[in-house]
């Protein structure tokens, strides 16, 4: 009886090991499945194919929703240049986002919001650096110059927005002019 009893208990560990196994392997694939999905929807709403670049947006939590947020980091950088972000940048920022769509209900308008409480790891401008210089293999000459035209101006705002003393003086800080010279360097 006892031999009977430890076969039993046997065969009832052995299920319980593999279910508790298999349970961990479904699990890996539904986060697997779960992270393609998330990249196929990321590259259809972007228009980007390199896998590179889209592990790198979705490690900063860069989604098809939040994606729009994306267009904004050049300005958010050079608001932040100097360490501060000014109440004046801060609405020129969200002015900006209003001109672009983003409503302040939206996942992009939240995540902007995240980025004028705190300061975006560095990971954040590589991560847009990379998407400028892929996306760029897909514009003509003309359209690419016409982003960066568009870009650079809506981002020399913002470092504006606070510039200079009762409108005298230097409008933009060496910081601010630095990433300026920065973000004009990744279409290149």
């Amino acid at each position: 009886m006892s031999e009977e009893f430890l076969g039993d208990r046997r065969k009832a560990l052995e299920e319980e090991f593999f279910a508790k196994h298999n349970r961990q392997l479904l699990r890996q694939l539904q986060e697997a499945t779960a992270i393609k999905a998330q990249a196929e929807a990321l590259a259809a709403a972007s228009g980007i194919t390199d896998a590179n670049v889209l592990a790198q947006l979705m490690a900063l939590d860069l989604s098809s929703e939040t994606l729009a947020a994306l267009a904004l980091v050049p300005l958010v950088e050079v608001a932040w240049a100097d360490g501060r972000l000014d109440t004046k940048e801060q609405s020129a920022l969200l002015s900006a986002a209003e001109q672009q769509g983003l409503g302040k209900g939206s996942a992009s308008y939240q995540l902007l919001e995240e980025w004028l409480r705190e300061r975006p790891s560095p990971k954040l401008l590589a991560a847009w650096k990379a998407y400028v210089a892929t996306l760029s293999t897909t514009l003509s000459a003309q359209d690419k110059e016409a982003l960066k035209q568009d870009l650079l101006g809506r981002a020399r705002s913002v470092a504006e927005a606070a510039g200079g003393f009762l409108g005298l003086g230097k409008r933009i800080s060496d910081a601010e002019q630095a990433m300026l010279t920065e973000l004009e360097q990744a279409f290149a």
